[in-house]
């Protein structure tokens, strides 16, 4: 199997990271230049100094640096990640390739945004929105408690953006919390943040849209749906409402729907969609999320609910109790929660 780790929290910068070292069929990409919103060719910037100006260090990984940056010409600020080619191998830049293909192809107020790419015989830069409030689960710990319209608010955001990507012809295959960012403050149409997808190591351009076939068991086994599990030929994009339906379970009551002491037995849970939702934290959380939920963790992918589809959900657009989540102690349970996830860091 492929494996991929869950990656430490950065809370200030916009991430990409580097691919795990499953190439799953990753074809040699062309080489990476800054895209068209460079200036035009005589004066195009060959190095990103030339077009932003350098900050101050936000976030390190194994193989990268990540800096804040303003952009000369118009003042943006932005992330820059700058991955040093020497400590990286052959397949983890063919897979960084493709990550940079798929995201400059998209464009969507809940995907993040890459802005520019530079590329010397050293290093490779890339210029990112700079997404300040951190991975979304953090933040929720940050405010403190929230509630089930704001947990409503939160899913419709995320589904929107995979339905973009969907729609692209592209598969996530690792949607979990530490792929979700969000913006420091409430934005007008984002209650009660914006959501920002991010991370597309794993991502992968799927069949009927000139792709692959998908075929690799990757992911984080807490959100990984039953068929990547089981590897039983090749699965498709609704790899990504199971992982949908999964944070959603997790953002109204702040524990994972599959509970196990070992990975055996998580994948057991898993395969045999096996959940429910007890009381004290479930008791007051409406009907139409249950249902919800109900429709995304479906062990049949074909009966689970397209990214379209969850959207008209009526769940998506009800006007929800204001009342905190867990009798008001959800800002609690997650962050009891982010410290488990942090202490296990499970892989597949």
């Amino acid at each position: 199997m492929g494996c991929i780790g869950s990656k430490e929290r950065n809370d200030t910068a916009a991430r990409t990271s580097l691919p795990a070292k499953t190439v799953d069929g990753a074809k040699s990409p062309e080489k990476p230049n800054s895209n068209s919103n460079s200036p035009p060719a005589g004066g195009k910037p060959s190095k990103v100094q030339d077009m932003y100006t350098l900050g101050d260090e936000i976030g390190r990984g194994a193989f990268s640096i990540v800096k804040a940056a303003t952009n000369k010409q118009n003042g943006e600020k932005v992330a820059v990640k700058f991955i040093d080619k020497k400590l990286v191998d052959k397949a983890d830049l063919l897979l960084l390739g493709r990550e940079i293909e798929i995201m400059q192809k998209v464009s969507h107020p809940n995907i993040l945004k890459l802005r520019e790419v530079f590329e010397t015989d050293e290093s490779i830069a890339l210029a990112m929105e700079l997404v300040v409030g951190g991975e979304l689960f953090y933040k929720i710990v940050e405010k403190g408690n929230y509630s089930e319209a704001d947990a409503a608010s939160i899913a419709k955001q995320m589904i929107q953006g995979v339905e973009y990507l969907h729609s692209q012809g592209i598969a996530h295959r690792d949607l979990k919390p530490e792929n979700l960012l969000c913006t420091g403050d409430e934005e007008p149409n984002y209650k009660p943040f914006r959501i920002v997808i991010a991370d597309f190591g794993l991502s992968k351009i799927f069949d009927g849209q000139g792709g692959e076939s998908l075929q690799t068991s990757c992911g984080t086994p807490d959100y990984v749906a039953p068929e990547v599990i089981t590897a039983e030929g090749s699965y498709d994009k609704q790899v990504d409402m199971w992982s949908c339906g999964v944070i959603t379970y997790v953002l109204l009551c702040g524990y994972s729907p599959f509970l196990s002491s070992t990975q055996t037995g998580l994948f057991e849970k898993i395969i045999r969609c096996e959940y429910d939702f007890p009381a004290p934290e479930w008791t007051k959380i409406s009907n139409e999320a249950k249902d919800f939920i109900r429709h995304l963790l479906v062990k049949d992918p074909n009966a689970r609910l397209t990214a379209t589809q969850a959207l008209a959900h009526p769940w998506l657009s009800a006007n929800h109790a204001k009342d905190a989540l867990s009798g008001g102690n959800i800002g609690n349970r997650m962050k009891q929660y982010n410290a488990e996830r942090k202490a296990t860091k499970k892989t597949l």
